[in-house]
C-alpha cells in the first residue's frame, strides 16, 4: 500500500481559537460556578413556566431530598410568603443534564 504525506493549512480567523473539547466544557461550567438563578432564570433555561417546574422538578420528593439546601442541596426553597427561590447554577445545570429523561419523560 502506497502512502501520501500531505501538508495542509487551514486559515483559522483571528477571532477564533482553537482549544480542545475537555477545556470548553471546563470553561462553560466554570462560567456557572458562584453563579444564582432565579426561578425567572431556570424558566428560560428549561423553557417551562414556575408551576410545571415546581410539580414536576422542585416538590415530588424523588427530587426534593437531593435539591432542598436543608438537606445539604443547592436550592433554596422558600420558607415564608415573598422570599424568594435560588439555584446554585452550577449545580443545577448539572442536574438537569443528568435527570433530563427522568425529568421530561412524562
Amino acid at each position: 500500500m502506497h502512502q501520501l504525506q500531505v501538508n495542509l493549512t487551514i486559515p483559522v480567523p483571528d477571532d477564533y481559537v482553537l482549544i480542545m473539547k475537555v477545556e470548553l466544557e471546563e470553561l462553560q461550567q466554570d462560567r456557572l460556578n458562584g453563579v444564582y438563578w432565579t426561578m425567572v432564570d431556570l424558566e428560560n433555561r428549561i423553557g417551562k413556566k414556575q408551576v410545571w417546574i415546581k410539580e414536576n422538578i422542585l416538590y415530588p420528593q424523588k427530587f426534593k431530598r437531593q435539591l432542598d439546601v436543608s438537606q445539604g442541596g443547592f436550592v433554596y426553597y422558600p420558607k415564608a410568603k415573598g422570599e424568594k427561590w435560588s439555584f446554585l447554577a452550577s449545580k443545577m445545570s448539572q442536574f438537569l443534564e443528568d435527570n433530563f429523561y427522568t425529568i421530561f419523560k412524562g
